[in-house]
């Protein structure tokens, strides 16, 4: 194996490996920061020393041995050690002079615990949102800070202060390496499931840049999620969220044409839809409706999603099903971007008209003066009308709102599709 080949190794060992490898040794150190900088700390050995002696058959397991050799010297370096500190550094050692087939068992002991505490402890909701983010996919997506500002176009010092701030702030406010438990757990999950769809929206539908998509997002939101299916098998939201996001990331492929131009949903060719990951999707709604939760808003969205992917042809929709979910969706969390999408419903279900006095009375939402898709959604419902000069005006507002260049480009194309008295 050449050096390139070993180092290719050794970054798809980390990303398999590195949340693993974190989540147990913040177990023993209490600290999470601490316990990437031990990881990223074992991870520039392994560079070192793969590539003359070779990646080990157990690689997760050389790091984790290596990690917790550089903790108990860390421990043993610092000259005022607080009680905790030296129990945790005869626990380690006592832990390190076990045989080499216990070491490899040792780093799968207690694991699915360990990955649920870091899921938790990465998106504390004392973090900003974007904290949460960008930890989550450092700690948990195996993201380098390099990556994670190209895949938001942030500067990647900004990325990197944010996780810097981050760590600082768990470790300030004293945050436990734990799963919460009672009443808070609710809370904190919500959070939990918030940077994961977070995660994935960014993926399905950037907010700006060139592309219409960030695949990588959404595979990454996807795994996160799934892991967390299996951490927490009782949740119904978790299920709810998996559904929800195995169903839209099936339609991937048919979103985009050949230049990488957005294609809208009714005109999608649905036969490049993934059936697997419809299958899957359905499999997680059934789990979470066989729980409880099918009035739960994730999946409720979930249910929606289900609706378009049993509909083999766009006029098979059960658009009056989808109206009346999204009036269910906005009775449980009131928001004006829900509205939006029931308006929609209820244009396919009732008509344009109907749909465009929705949308007409969200007008004055003050959230929403700034939300591209709302004038783009009136200027397809007008176009519907026949009122294709105000449509035009509509889409041009709509272009000047969006940061994403595909879908400006779609936009100031409806536009003057309109001018041209063409329907959009």
């Amino acid at each position: 194996m050449t050096a390139t080949d070993t180092h290719r190794a050794i970054d798809a060992v980390w990303r398999i490996e590195s949340p693993r490898l974190i989540a147990g040794l913040a177990r023993f150190v209490r600290d999470v920061g601490l316990a990437e900088d031990l990881a990223q700390e074992a991870l520039v050995i392994a560079l070192e020393r793969w590539p003359e002696a070779g990646v080990p058959d157990n690689p997760g397991a050389w790091l984790m041995t290596t990690a917790k050799r550089r903790a108990i010297d860390a421990l043993r370096r610092r000259q005022r050690l607080g009680r905790k500190h030296e129990e945790i550094g005869r626990e380690l050692e006592g832990r390190q002079a076990r045989s080499g087939a216990d070491l490899d068992a040792a780093v799968d002991d207690d694991i699915g615990d360990d990955l649920l505490r870091l899921i938790f402890t990465a998106c504390h909701p004392v973090l900003s949102t974007e904290a949460r983010l960008a930890l989550t996919l450092r700690l948990l997506g195996g993201l380098t800070t390099g990556e994670i500002a190209r895949a938001f176009l942030v500067p990647e010092a900004t990325v990197a202060q944010r996780i810097v701030r981050a760590k600082r702030t768990l470790a300030e406010a004293g945050v436990p390496f734990e799963v919460p438990r009672g009443a808070e757990r609710a809370a904190r999950l919500s959070s939990v499931l918030e940077v994961i769809y977070l995660v994935f929206n960014e993926g399905y539908a950037a907010t700006a840049g060139d592309d219409w998509m960030r695949p990588a997002l959404c595979e990454d939101a996807l795994r996160l999620g799934r892991i967390l299916a299996e951490l927490a098998p009782d949740e119904p939201e978790v299920h709810g969220l998996v559904a929800l996001m195995e169903i839209q990331a099936s339609r991937a492929g048919a979103r985009t044409g050949p230049s990488g131009e957005p294609v809208l949903l009714l005109d999608q060719d649905r036969a490049r839809w993934d059936p697997l990951l419809i299958r899957r999707g359905l499999a997680a709604l059934a789990r979470a409706e066989a729980l409880g939760g099918a009035d739960g808003p994730y999946a409720l969205q979930g249910a929606i999603a289900a609706c378009h992917a049993r509909a083999r042809t766009p006029e098979e929709t059960d658009w009056a099903r989808i109206a009346e979910l999204y009036g269910v969706l906005a009775r449980r969390t009131p928001s004006p971007v829900v509205e939006l999408n029931r308006a929609v419903a209820v244009s396919m279900a009732s008509g344009p008209a109907a749909g465009l006095a929705l949308v007409d009375a969200l007008t004055a939402e003050p959230s929403l003066r700034s939300y591209h898709l709302l004038p783009s959604v009136r200027g397809d419902l007008l176009a519907k009308l026949g009122r294709l000069d105000e449509a035009r005006t509509e889409f041009e507002r709509a272009a000047s709102l969006t940061r994403n260049e595909r879908e400006r480009t779609l936009l100031r194309g409806r536009a003057e599709r309109c001018a041209r008295g063409l329907p959009p």
